[in-house]
Parts: C-alpha cells; sequence; structure tokens
C-alpha cells in the first residue's frame, strides 16, 4: 500500500473506532443515569457510516437518523461537544437542548438527525435541491433504516429526488430491525433496494460490514450526482449490536444467538485484519486505538466540567426575543 492510500485507509479505520468507543462509553454513563433520555447506539453498523461519509466532502451535506451519533462521527465531527450534547451541557453542539436524538454539526456538513423515523428524507431532498438551484456541485446523503422506507416521508421524499433529479445519496442501513419488528416480517420484499424501482431510482446492494464495499458503491454514487443525473439508492446490509435503545431493562428483545453470528463479521475486526494482510503494522493500529480511547476519555472530563443550560436559556434559539421568566416560575 502507498503512502497515501494508508493515510485514507487508517482515517477510516481511526473513524470506525472512535464511533466505537464513543458508543461503548456513552452506554456506559447512560446506565449511571448521566444522560437522559434515550440512547440509540451505532455500534455494530461503524462500516456502513464510515464507508459512506469518506466519500464525501466535507462541504457535501448528510443527513442522520435517531441512532445519531456514529453519523456525525463519521463525517468528522469533534467528540467534545458531541459527549457534552449527550450530557445537556452549554458545550454541546447544539447548546444541550438537542442530546442524543437531535444532534447536528453544520461544520461537517451534518444538517442534524431526528427522533421522527423517517422524516430525514424529505430534508435531504429538499438540501440537495437547494444545491441545484444554487448551481453548486454539492450532494448530500441521507441514512435511514429499514423501518423508514415504510414511512409516507420516504416515498414522498424518493419521488421528488426523481422527478427533479436532485443530486441525493439514500442510503437505507438495514439492521434487520425496525425497533423490535424483524424486516421479514414488515417489508413484502426481499432486498428493500427493490423499492427505488418504483421510481426509477438507480439502486445498489452492498455488504455493509465492509467498509471499502460502502465506500466503493458511494462514490459511484456521488460521481454521478455531481454529473446531474439524479439520485442513487443504497441498501447496506448490517446489524446493530445492542436493541433499539439500550438499557431498557426487561422490554429488551430475545435475539438469541443472532447477535453473535453478526459479532462474527464486526466492520472494525474484519477491517483491521484486511489491513494487516496488506501489509500494515498492527503496533500503528493499537496506536489508533490508544489514542481513540484517549479521545473518548478527554471527551467525557470536557463534558462533565462543562456548566448546564441556565433556566432562562430555555428561551433562547427559539424566539426572537427571549420571554420574560414570571417570577413563581424562577426556580433558581
Amino acid at each position: 500500500m502507498n503512502e497515501l492510500k494508508d493515510s485514507h485507509s487508517l482515517e477510516k479505520y481511526r473513524r470506525m473506532v472512535r464511533i466505537r468507543c464513543f458508543e461503548d462509553q456513552a452506554e456506559a454513563i447512560h446506565a449511571q443515569g448521566e444522560i437522559p433520555g434515550a440512547l440509540h447506539t451505532y455500534a455494530g453498523q461503524e462500516a456502513t457510516g464510515v464507508g459512506a461519509c469518506i466519500a464525501l466532502r466535507n462541504d457535501d451535506y448528510m443527513v442522520g437518523t435517531h441512532r445519531s451519533h456514529g453519523h456525525p462521527i463519521a463525517k468528522g465531527a469533534k467528540l467534545r461537544p458531541l459527549m457534552a450534547e449527550l450530557l445537556g451541557k452549554t458545550t454541546g453542539i447544539c447548546k444541550g437542548k438537542g442530546g442524543s436524538m437531535h444532534i447536528s454539526d453544520f461544520s461537517v456538513g451534518s444538517l442534524g438527525e431526528t427522533s421522527i423515523v423517517g422524516s430525514g428524507i424529505p430534508v435531504a431532498a429538499g438540501a440537495a435541491l437547494g444545491s441545484k438551484l444554487q448551481g453548486n456541485d454539492r450532494v448530500t446523503l441521507c441514512f435511514f433504516g429499514d423501518g423508514a422506507t415504510s414511512e409516507g416521508a420516504f416515498h414522498e421524499g424518493l419521488n421528488l429526488a426523481a422527478i427533479w433529479k436532485l443530486p441525493v445519496i439514500f442510503v437505507c442501513e438495514n439492521n434487520n430491525y425496525a425497533a423490535s419488528t424483524p424486516v421479514s416480517v414488515a417489508v413484502p420484499v426481499k432486498d428493500i433496494a427493490d423499492r427505488a424501482k418504483a421510481y426509477n431510482i438507480p439502486a445498489m446492494i452492498v455488504d455493509g460490514q465492509d467498509v471499502d464495499a460502502v465506500e466503493a458503491a458511494v462514490l459511484e454514487a456521488v460521481k454521478s450526482a455531481r454529473s446531474a443525473n439524479g439520485p442513487t439508492f443504497i441498501e447496506s446490509k448490517t446489524y446493530r449490536y445492542a436493541d433499539h435503545a439500550v438499557n431498557l431493562g426487561r422490554i429488551l428483545l430475545d435475539r438469541g444467538a443472532e447477535v453473535d453470528v453478526w459479532r462474527k463479521r464486526d466492520p472494525i475486526v474484519l477491517y483491521r485484519g484486511k489491513l494487516i494482510a496488506a501489509g500494515l503494522r498492527a503496533s500503528d493500529l493499537d496506536q489508533i486505538e490508544k489514542k481513540v480511547v484517549d479521545e473518548v476519555a478527554d471527551a467525557l472530563r470536557f463534558a462533565r466540567g462543562s456548566d448546564y443550560p441556565t433556566q432562562a436559556e430555555a428561551f433562547d434559539d427559539v424566539f426572537v426575543e427571549r420571554l420574560p421568566i414570571p417570577d413563581y416560575l424562577n426556580l433558581v
């Protein structure tokens, strides 16, 4: 492997490890009560997020899902403001007001995630329309799960993207479950990519555990979008290790030995083996992992040391002028 390719490959490995470590830490502190609300983790799907985002430019747009930490990290987001956002701190990327499911980071083109399944699809179509009207060559990449393809927003978004030939790439992360419902009992087609045929959108199916395969597919779609050929649909067959949301107690889904089967195709382990087989040193990969562990620890220290928003700040970023807080509501 040449030096340039080595650097690119190591960056893909670094981002996948960064996602895994971040999610493992987030899950641990959520169990301790440090993160309020639900937490939807991305462990197991790292190759899909990183492979897709590494194929984009920094100024290209990306729209994620409620499983929202992996996507911005894959796009290159910094960990400190992400961790602070999970803890609801003012130093968070959304000032502590978005939380786990509503993260956005415009510095890396992340337009935002939302807890409403499928709602990012028309947002992505709108961003792509904006790029087309402005005459630039930005593309928009939109992540969503298999369950989102049964939502009305999915069909509306794909239809508009198709008839207007918008520069948007739809990436369906088919992790086999919509919350706890198996895709096999919720979708009447074997491959979700077949649903793109109804809108005359070219579609590909890719191994979502192979970061290189995902990148190759998205690069092809990006080239097509920048050439004004319209949207592409990519179904990435992947798997999430945790349940729909972590630490759900007695309502966890019993998936039997299925998780163990998928862990044998862990995307990070597979890519590590591939890099070593190609001539990269295991010690270099070990060093990346150590640095990432330190990064995540630093992000947690930063988040824990940051302040919570004040009561008055609840009205910032909502109205043009801050509303006065009546004395009887002032609890400080």
